[in-house]
């Protein structure tokens, strides 16, 4: 039952890394609804997705880094800063030109990430330097405008291994995409107007700047691009545009005019203007360097950012499966329009403001890598935090924060910002509770009627009409739950005032549209994340159900809303106690049905793994038990016992499948003691990392560690970055956002509890308790708890650091210390 050891499990690894060979390895560089690229494990830049929308496999023709190193009476080195390519050769034409797979590269290569950072060291015995990049897009919980940079830093950290003084360019080569309308696989590329690279000086920086002056602000496609640099000038070596012209022209002339000295002509003078040029293009390329002699032992870092700004996004889901496509092709504005005018100043900003920011995004990295937590816990939380920087997520004009379920490779996924997906992602609430807030804002003031029935995908934040699907069960009550833990975590009252009216609506219309027989325990027609309806009970609705009725009685108790917070205790009392009588099968709870097969996509008897969902969610906001105990606990161990596979190999799966052979997995149901449907609800046989999350923190919550740790270890081992990206856990998409449950591990890890409407904070660790630290967060401040115990007194000792923001007269600990 158990694929790994306790000792296994407790082991506090460093973070894995990954050769060049590990394909599937990509890390995202990027700000918060900026887009992104990605930085492979051969320390290639791929995956270019700042066009406001998804482009997985977008490559920027001629994009790359290079370097040229001289030793004194040597022959000079020039290689591109990847590791040699791996996998299938067998093209039709070889390698497209764009590509460069014939210029030399390093042997090999070796990639480590711990969010926001990632190195990739890059080696090779020929060369007289050692050579490692580094690249990061600030990150900082609580400040979204400074982690929202549309812009990446690209550093390589050289040191002289040489006995001898060697003379180093490296120089970064980048595509002129702006106006880009088309892309194909061999990076040929489409653009709107012919674009423009400009060599700018400006405080402190140098570079260039690319724009298409001939497109207007408002097209689509309208934008700029730039690479820079804060290297003093005199070390600086650019080359505006590349030689224009057809086959290889540009490409020949740089790396010749690369390879001679290390100094790049400005302008390269045109050659064999007789011959025929033919199919001139709008694209150019500009290449940015910076020379430098490292004396004997010497380590010196060439610094780069690349920067990019397209502000115009559709005002519509483009390209989403769900909302009618209305006609409507107006623009709306990224919210980053509003910190800056192009691509330049977000550059400049950077570069200018870099101390600051990279201070707090490495006191975020320590608080987090710092951790006595096992380091595949740390993946788990560290890479879904990329979903947030992904195109799965955006910010619009007014600031409002937005999100697909996931992405395709070059389009969105299910559209809306779709409450029960988002209802598993706690990574959002915990580091940025600002933008979590106007989510709720999106969902009880906006989409919920005067009826309380609330949509569950919004349209029209984007200015379209209400969707008119049937709302949604555990969706919407999921969103009072998710409004309590927003509430506790910041103390914001006037919050929950603003949006109290609303959410109370939304809950009191769960009386009237989901209880037929008003017994508090639903059972009429309920849509879920299954994306089908559950009919009569079952405890993955109710559940939800009672967490929201004790949220709610909670709340409304706060706001003396009197009559509210009465009928919610009632409602939640009389209800809880009645569907565990109803539901409770022994082992878990199931779904009573007279008939299973009446109705399609049921699961009656089965083990559900997502049957305490409200549970868990209760847990994480600080609820309490809305179910008897004892039987929680039961379920909860028989989901692990029933449902997790240590291999797959004998599975049956005839659904989408995203774990398989000698791989572990939780399924999504099982019926340990028969009655499956002869067409159980969709998705029953499949593996979903969110779930495996959920019912993973779900368990440490109650006290069965080892178990819950061997559900993550699986998910994490199953991204090894050969299958499957580290960096990008998928479902209905890339990047998808159920993935962000993960947060739930580290509150269940170290028993973290929050209130800041009362000013109290506390931990309870479940593993290393003798030596304990880990990451902690509110509404206003971040940083780290330490804990020991004296094993021979058992006298516990703690401490609490705030890094970042400011906590004030909380107690924590049971008032034993206090933070000022």
């Amino acid at each position: 039952m158990y694929p790994y050891s306790e000792q296994e499990l407790l082991a506090q690894a460093s973070q894995r890394t990954f050769s060049g060979g590990a394909t599937e390895a990509k890390f995202l560089l990027g700000g918060i609804g900026t887009g992104n690229l990605s930085v492979g494990s051969r320390g290639q830049l791929c995956d270019w997705e700042i066009f406001n929308k998804q482009g997985k496999g977008n490559k920027l023709p001629y994009t790359f880094f290079a370097i040229r190193t001289q030793q004194d009476g040597q022959p000079p080195i020039a290689k591109v800063l990847e590791s040699q390519l791996e996998g299938a050769f067998s093209y039709a034409c070889g390698f497209h030109t764009s590509e460069l797979a014939g210029l030399p590269r390093f042997a090999a290569s070796e990639m480590k990430g711990e969010y926001p950072f990632v190195t990739v060291d890059l080696l090779d015995d020929a060369l007289p330097v050692q050579v490692q990049m580094e690249a990061f897009t600030p990150f900082i919980p609580l400040n979204a405008d400074d982690s929202g940079i549309p812009a990446a830093m690209i550093r390589y950290k050289l040191t002289n291994r040489a006995n001898n003084p060697v003379d180093v360019t490296i120089a970064g080569s980048l595509a002129n995409v702006v106006g880009l309308e088309q892309m194909d696989k061999h990076a040929n590329v489409k653009l709107a107007e012919q674009v423009r690279n400009q060599f700018r000086q400006g405080e402190n920086v140098s570079g260039l700047y690319y724009d298409a002056p001939g497109l207007n602000e408002d097209h689509r496609t309208y934008g700029s691009m730039a690479i820079m640099t804060s290297t003093p000038m005199e070390q600086v070596t650019v080359k505006e545009a590349w030689l224009d012209g057809f086959w290889s022209d540009g490409i020949h002339d740089f790396w010749d005019d690369f390879c001679e000295d290390g100094l790049l002509q400005f302008r390269s003078e045109a050659h064999g203007q007789r011959g025929r040029l033919m199919n001139k293009s709008k694209l150019r390329i500009g290449s940015l360097g910076i020379k430098r002699t490292l004396e004997a032992g010497e380590c010196y870092t060439f610094e780069f950012a690349i920067a990019w700004h397209f502000p115009n996004r559709p005002k519509w889901w483009e390209g989403g499966n769900t909302f009618k496509d209305d006609g409507r092709r107006e623009i709306e504005k990224n919210y980053y329009i509003h910190l800056f005018a192009n691509a330049w100043d977000a550059g400049t900003y950077l570069l200018n403001n870099l101390p600051r920011l990279e201070q707090h995004s490495r006191n975020f990295h320590r608080a987090l890598f710092g951790s006595t937590l096992p380091g595949y816990v740390l993946e788990a939380l560290s890479s879904n935090i990329t979903v947030l920087r992904s195109t799965t997520c955006f910010r619009i004009f007014n600031g409002t924060f937005l999100g697909w379920e996931g992405g395709l490779d070059q389009g969105g996924s299910c559209e809306g910002s779709c409450t029960h997906v988002w209802n598993y992602a706690h990574t959002l609430a915990f580091l940025f509770p600002d933008l979590e807030r106007s989510m709720r804002r999106v969902e009880f003031l906006l989409e919920t009627d005067e009826q309380g029935s609330m949509a569950f995908r919004t349209n029209q934040v984007l200015g379209g009409d209400k969707w008119d699907m049937i709302p949604a069960t555990d969706g919407q009550l999921g969103t009072i739950v998710r409004l309590y833990r927003e509430w506790k975590l910041s103390g914001d009252d006037a919050f929950l005032h603003e949006v109290w009216g609303k959410a109370s609506l939304a809950l009191d219309f769960a009386f009237r549209y989901w209880d037929s027989d008003g017994d508090f325990v639903l059972d009429s027609e309920q849509h879920n994340t299954y994306d089908i309806e559950f009919h009569g009970p079952n405890s993955h609705s109710n559940s939800m159900f009672y967490a929201a009725l004790k949220a709610g009685m909670e709340m409304a108790q706060y706001l003396r809303d009197d009559g509210r917070a009465e009928r919610y205790k009632s409602a939640f009392e009389k209800g809880s106690h009645k569907m565990d009588e109803l539901l409770w099968g022994g082992e878990y709870y199931v779904q009573q049905l007279d008939d299973i097969d009446e109705y399609r996509y049921q699961y009656g008897t089965g083990c559900l793994s997502d049957q305490l969902l409200g549970q868990w969610m209760a847990h994480v906001a600080g609820l309490g038990y809305i179910l008897p105990e004892d039987h929680v606990k039961k379920a909860i161990q028989s989901i692990f016992k029933y449902n997790f596979r240590s291999t797959l190999s004998e599975h049956h799966n005839v659904q989408r499948t995203f774990a398989l052979n000698d791989e572990s997995g939780l399924l999504l149901c099982s019926w340990p003691n028969g009655g499956r449907p002869k067409l159980p609800f969709v998705y029953a046989d499949e593996v979903w990392t969110g779930i495996e999350y959920q019912v993973a923190a779900h368990l440490i919550y109650e006290g069965f560690v080892q178990e819950g740790l061997s559900l993550v270890k699986a998910v994490r081992d199953r991204h090894d970055g050969y299958k499957r990206n580290p960096w990008n856990e998928v479902e209905c998409g890339h990047h998808y956002a159920r993935s962000m449950a993960s947060w739930a591990l580290l509150t269940s890890l170290s028993g973290y509890s929050f209130d800041m409407v009362n000013r109290t904070l506390s931990f309870a660790p479940r593993i290393n308790e003798e030596q304990f630290s880990c990451f902690w967060s509110t509404g206003t401040a971040w940083g780290v708890y330490n804990q020991t115990i004296n094993t021979a007194t058992g006298e516990k000792d703690w401490s609490i650091d705030v890094l970042y923001g400011e906590i004030s007269d909380v107690s924590v600990n049971g008032a034993q210390k206090k933070v000022d």
